[in-house]
């Protein structure tokens, strides 16, 4: 059953990663975070134009699996509200 903000999110929508509804995928436009933050979030591929699906949330909501480049990598909510990306 999809979520009821799912139906409100249309291509080309921009938002933090953190809003990007379970089975949706959308595309990096842009990183919010500074320092070793910033740094990490480059090294796990998170750079413009990347595609990112969000899998599935833990049984808490947070953190959440993403599907990035091939690798699933959880991040908190509060890293992945620094991830300003567009729903595809």
């Amino acid at each position: 059953m999809k979520q009821k903000t799912d139906s409100l999110i249309s291509p080309g929508h921009i938002m933090p990663l953190s809003f990007l509804p379970t089975g949706r995928k959308a595309r990096v436009k842009a990183l919010m975070s500074n320092g070793i933050s910033r740094r990490r979030m480059l090294d796990l591929g998170l750079i413009s134009d990347t595609i990112i699906e969000a899998l599935q949330k833990s049984p808490s909501g947070d953190p959440v699996a993403y599907l990035i480049r091939g690798a699933v990598i959880a991040l908190r909510s509060e890293e992945a509200s620094q991830i300003i990306v567009e729903a595809v």
